[in-house]
């Protein structure tokens, strides 16, 4: 896929342009970001992926466009199980709702950029290393199986990562918050607020992050300007995610399980697509086995389909939970008691005191 330097520069610039609508429209007047303002931002973000997946296709072809599709997707769901971080973050910060999306925003810029270089560095060492997939892949299976051990939704509680106890240790930092500054003078002493704390928990958290994403969409492409978009399209959108998700995230019990499936998935993709191409002297006499590795095609059904699969059965689950919970309250009510403390008759049926 040959991209000239002008393509560069206009996407770049479009996602800027995007990121500055998105800035002005709702950071101007800092408020508590709405479901239905979520949700038309979140449908806004994702017709913009599929658009310039559209233009792909129609540019350079459906291989290319499926590559595309497949890691935002791919990138898309990681940064699901993400958000049960943030969430985290943002309760033990207990960052104001009405300042939530201003601290999502910037963390997620730096992320971007921080995205930017780890790809840079990637797509060179594949470039020059063809063995780096037996490395991704081998990562990546390890990673999908310490990840099929943990659940989404489970109680957890925040510790503060090195950078943010570095950045405790050299400002001083306020007690409360400040507004939305990052930034206070009191008493002619310049301090840091915890808004600026929770910035950089937001955005090392989100690299963090990207070691697992980065090498897994690797496997589903050797295109860095595909990587790098797909990274850019499934980070712009996860802001608005965050809120119109909520409480939603802690059904998505088996997310973790599902993820891990595809990151296996991608990572046994790299090992067999590495041998395909294998060059290690040791390894058949440096020759290439003839071994089969999943097109795009196969790829992108995998991807979609374990998701579907995880988050129906995730919703299913939630719904027996719940109904379980509501018939054990209803069996530990008192007799002539509803679950809501109402009188009952001995049918169960509430009592009308005003007859």
């Amino acid at each position: 896929m040959v991209v000239p330097t002008w393509a560069w520069f206009a996407t770049i610039g479009g996602l800027l342009v995007l990121l500055a609508i998105d800035l002005f429209i709702v950071d101007r007047k800092p408020h508590e970001v709405t479901v239905g303002e979520a949700g038309r931002w979140v449908a806004f973000y994702i017709g913009c992926a599929i658009a310039f997946g559209g233009g792909i296709w129609a540019f350079s072809g459906g291989t290319y466009a499926g590559e595309f599709f497949a890691g935002y997707i791919t990138e898309y769901s990681l940064s699901v199980d993400n958000l049960f971080i943030f969430l985290i973050i943002m309760s033990a910060f207990s960052v104001p709702r009405i300042h939530q999306h201003k601290v999502l925003l910037i963390g997620i810029v730096l992320a971007l950029v921080m995205r930017g270089a780890f790809i840079a560095v990637g797509a060179v060492a594949i470039a020059k290393f063809s063995w780096v997939f037996y490395l991704f892949g081998a990562f990546l299976i390890y990673t999908a199986w310490n990840l099929s051990r943990q659940g989404l939704g489970e109680d957890e509680e925040y510790e503060e990562n090195a950078l943010t106890k570095v950045a405790r240790k050299i400002f001083p930092v306020t007690d409360t918050y400040h507004g939305a500054n990052s930034f206070v003078r009191i008493d002619g002493k310049r301090f840091v607020t915890p808004m600026f704390i929770v910035m950089i928990a937001i955005g090392t958290a989100d690299l963090l992050f990207a070691v697992d994403s980065i090498p897994a969409i690797f496997g589903l492409t050797k295109e860095p300007f595909l990587v790098f978009t797909a990274n850019a399209f499934a980070l712009m959108g996860l802001r608005q995610l965050y809120f119109l998700l909520g409480g939603l995230l802690k059904k998505l019990v088996y997310l973790s399980i599902g993820l891990a499936v595809i990151l296996a998935f991608i990572g046994v993709k790299l090992v067999l697509e590495a041998l395909h191409t294998n060059s290690l002297p040791f390894l058949n006499g440096g020759e290439p086995l003839p071994v089969p590795v999943p097109n795009i095609v196969v790829s992108l059904a995998v991807i979609v389909g374990v998701l579907a699969i995880t988050t129906i059965a995730s919703l299913l689950k939630s719904k027996r939970d719940e109904a379980r919970v509501i018939a054990g309250a209803a069996a530990d009510s008192p007799v002539g008691e509803s679950p809501t403390g109402e009188s009952t008759t001995e049918t169960g049926e509430p009592v009308d005191h005003r007859r």
